[in-house]
């Protein structure tokens, strides 16, 4: 059993279980996990989701200082983005993956580019809205979670594999938690992550 992909895994388990619960420490957990998942995908070919881990670095730490400083100084709240935002999110997703893919596939000895390109797209987009602490983050991980788990089993990353199946039973948890969040009075919303977010 690969020692990388075990502790990549152990490490992203933290930080998704951190994430759902609105807490800070999913960052610093996030950056151990995605530095070890680059290692196992780039063992694996699966080169669009090398990318996507070095994105998910930089991004844990743009997200980490915006979870306790982003809104004016203050931790940001849960909200949601309008309809219209997430729509043209979503294809923007869908042709970016069908043009990143297609470079794969014309350029690279890339196992499923395209189904590899969409996890990339929409992982980005998730982890985009996460920072911003979107509840339509959420959404995003749940289609990720749906397309990794077969792509993963299909190159022997078992552990991974099942771990994903976890991760979506969590999104949908964390989903209905972050609505709930989302939907409380600003000023006990701000307090409530305020709260949440504190590194203890």
């Amino acid at each position: 059993m690969n020692p990388w992909e075990i502790g990549a895994n152990a490490f992203n388990t933290a930080s998704i279980v951190f994430a759902g619960r609105n807490s800070v420490h999913t960052w610093w957990s996030g950056i151990l996990g995605c530095g070890l998942f680059g290692v196992v995908f780039y063992e694996a070919k699966l080169y669009a989701d090398v990318t996507l881990q070095l994105f998910f670095i930089a991004s844990c730490i743009v997200g980490w200082w915006a979870w306790l400083r982003g809104d004016r100084g203050v931790a940001l709240p849960v909200r949601h983005v309008p309809r219209q935002t997430i729509a043209v999110l979503v294809v923007l997703a869908a042709l970016v993956a069908g043009g990143y893919g297609w470079l794969l596939h014309r350029y690279t000895d890339a196992y499923a580019p395209f189904v590899d390109s969409l996890v990339l797209a929409f992982s980005v987009l998730g982890q985009f809205l996460m920072v911003g602490r979107r509840v339509e983050s959420w959404w995003c991980w749940l289609v990720v979670n749906t397309l990794a788990v077969p792509l993963y089993a299909s190159r022997g990353l078992y552990v991974t594999a099942v771990l994903y199946v976890a991760f979506w039973v969590n999104a949908v948890i964390s989903l209905g938690l972050w609505r709930r969040l989302a939907a409380t009075p600003q000023k006990s919303r701000g307090a409530s992550a305020g709260a949440m977010t504190s590194p203890h």
